[in-house]
């Protein structure tokens, strides 16, 4: 089992960064793939990044394709959201998950949510 924590959220002008991280507990983390999600005010949860548990292999939406980095550190069991060129549309809430082994895309895929992190983009 692995527990989440995120934290490194905040106001930020359009065009500015931030670097989420995703602390994990337990010694588990260096063997599950890890996501991020992010879910804005009346809107589904979405899909942003993820990680294989190696990080040699990376996933983008879309969306943030070229703006957005994610990485990992398992000898200090956590994982970053590197967000540059930020944009109104990327404020929401923003999680971090375990994946467990199924699709890297879907909310399904994923196990031991992190309980959010708030990002905020003003215009």
């Amino acid at each position: 089992q692995v527990q989440l924590v995120e934290s490194g959220g905040g106001l930020v002008q359009a065009g500015g960064s931030l670097r989420l991280s995703c602390a994990a507990s337990g010694r588990t983390f260096s063997s599950y793939g890890m996501g991020w999600f992010r879910q804005a005010p009346g809107k589904e949860r979405e899909f942003v990044a993820a990680i294989s548990w190696s990080g040699a292999t990376t996933y983008y939406a879309d969306s943030v394709k070229g703006r957005f980095t994610i990485s990992r550190d398992n000898a200090k069991n956590t994982l970053y959201l590197q967000m540059n060129s930020l944009k109104p549309e990327d404020t929401a809430v923003y999680r971090c998950a375990a994946n467990l082994g199924s699709s890297w895309r879907r909310e399904s895929g994923y196990g031991y949510w992190g309980q959010g992190t708030q990002v905020t983009v003003s215009s």
